[in-house]
């Protein structure tokens, strides 16, 4: 018996799909960054102190990591779209940046305030803040990233949409630590890390649920 009816019958509403446009992508989310960012601030929530933070190591080392991890999520994020991309070896890069960062922050943190009193550096009610501010900031890049993984055709979805997660999030944490008083490496990790784990959970669990393969 020919299985060529059976076969016309399941793909029968199956439509192609546009191959993804990679610039055009990345100049939407650079543009809903910036309008994130400055909304952000235009609520009055960047940190007074940020004349005296600008000569702080930490400072910098906190605002570049962030940044260099955003920036890396979103290109392996966008790439793993194409059906012929995955995203496995991206994340593991992520992972070797993240690496590197969180031993340059450990080497600042030693250096600048040693050992001494770690309970009390993570400031249990303002890391709550950040926790819960951090996962609000990282719901549009989520949005947008993750219709861009439906309009496109990934074959890993759960390392495409792990790679969306980490992406938003650092994302997320970028535009907050413009408001984030603290630059103590120790409670960057700390909070920052499980704003961060927290959005990449959600979105591993909820994208490939809604994409269209």
């Amino acid at each position: 018996m020919s299985n060529d009816p059976l076969i016309d019958t399941l793909t029968r509403d199956l439509r192609p799909v546009a191959r993804p446009r990679f610039g055009a992508q990345s100049l939407i989310l650079l543009l809903l960054a910036v309008v994130e960012l400055a909304g952000f601030l235009a609520l009055g929530t960047i940190r007074p102190d940020i004349g005296a933070a600008l000569g702080r190591a930490a400072f910098w080392w906190k605002m570049a990591g962030l940044a260099v991890l955003a920036l890396i999520g979103v290109v392996v994020a966008l790439r793993s779209f194409s059906p012929e991309s995955s995203p496995r070896k991206g994340l593991r890069r992520w992972a070797l940046a993240l690496g590197g960062i969180l031993f340059a922050g450990t080497v600042l943190g030693v250096a600048g305030q040693g050992l001494e009193g770690l309970a009390a550096r993570l400031m249990w009610r303002m890391g709550i803040e950040c926790l819960t501010v951090m996962t609000i900031l990282s719901v549009p890049p989520v949005v947008a990233l993750g219709y861009m993984m439906r309009q496109g055709a990934p074959t890993d979805h759960p390392a495409s949409a792990a790679a969306v997660g980490v992406a938003a999030a650092a994302w997320g944490a970028f535009i907050f630590a413009f408001h984030c008083p603290s630059d103590d490496p120790f409670y960057i990790v700390v909070w920052y890390a499980l704003g961060c784990a927290a959005i990449t959970l959600l979105a591993r669990a909820i994208l490939p649920q809604i994409s269209r393969w």
